[in-house]
């Protein structure tokens, strides 16, 4: 058990299954979706560990799972990181700019992911911006809905740190991003952006508009995914976390980034008007 606030899930049941044995088989089945990979990941413990960041969607495992589930096939052929740190939005009003969780676990059907208290303490050190608040993150699932599938690759082997963006403008960005990059130095790091793209657009719309989104990232330009997003009004919800993640993977040493799957809801379910999904990983020059 760990030793501090131990937050419960939140949509488990809704989001994704809420018991041990429906959620492995529901995640699997995501990696053998026809969206998905095709089949299922091994993490690679001789992996070259060149995977500094991830943008991951956040929807239910039934619309967005098969997207994500490239993104996370991806980190488990390049090895096993020391720490993940995870970037959401906030889907609820919140009365603080940012908030972070220093120490405890987060529980989900599949036990309890542990939080690494002295890189969560470093961060929030190193950013006025973040309340250590763990009762901010209660009903949010931008972050929630990654920790199985971190734990589906992982085990409890592999500690992280939440941190959610309520102000999500490019000073916010950048000093999140700052932070997490003093934090963590040389450390192995994953750096996840929890995002979905476009929201209720057609399909022909939303794609549109995302692929605008996804020549900003695959350019490294935060400022420019956020110029985009107002500019244009797409209602990509995540572009704060995914520009901090931006800042932060770039100081650390980033070179690339590459579009791994694009997919929206209209592909599992046909609809009129969809929500889009990305999965894109961040690498390093070297390492």
């Amino acid at each position: 058990m760990s030793e501090g606030s131990v937050r419960p899930p939140a949509v488990a049941g809704q989001f994704y299954a809420g018991t041990e044995e429906a959620l492995r088989r529901e995640i699997e089945g995501c990696y053998l979706h026809r969206l998905g990979p095709g089949e299922l990941p091994i993490v690679n413990e001789d992996g070259s560990r060149q995977i500094i960041g991830l943008v991951s969607p956040h929807a239910g495992y039934m619309y967005s799972g098969p997207t994500a589930a490239q993104g996370y096939y991806q980190l488990a052929a390049d090895g096993r990181p020391e720490v993940i740190v995870i970037i959401g939005p906030s889907h609820r009003p919140v009365s603080i700019s940012a908030a972070i969780q220093t120490a405890g676990a987060w529980a989900t059907p599949l036990g309890e992911a542990l939080i690494d208290s002295r890189v969560a303490t470093s961060i929030a050190e190193n950013c006025a911006l973040l309340a250590d608040r763990p009762g901010a993150f209660a009903y949010e699932h931008s972050l929630e809905v990654q920790v199985p599938f971190l734990q589906h690759l992982y085990g409890s082997q592999v500690p992280f740190v939440p941190i959610m963006m309520v102000d999500q403008d490019w000073e916010a960005a950048q000093e999140i991003g700052e932070a997490i990059a003093q934090a963590l130095g040389d450390r192995d790091v994953v750096i996840i952006a929890s995002t979905d793209m476009t929201h209720q657009r057609p399909p022909d719309v939303a794609r549109q508009q995302d692929m605008l989104l996804v020549a900003r990232m695959e350019a490294l330009d935060a400022p420019g995914l956020l110029r985009t997003c107002a500019q244009r009004g797409i209602t990509m919800c995540g572009y704060g976390p995914t520009a901090a993640m931006i800042v932060a993977a770039t100081e650390l040493g980033a070179g690339q980034a590459t579009l791994i799957a694009y997919s929206n809801s209209g592909d599992v379910q046909p609809m009129a008007t969809v929500v889009g999904y990305v999965s894109l990983v961040v690498s390093l020059s070297n390492r």
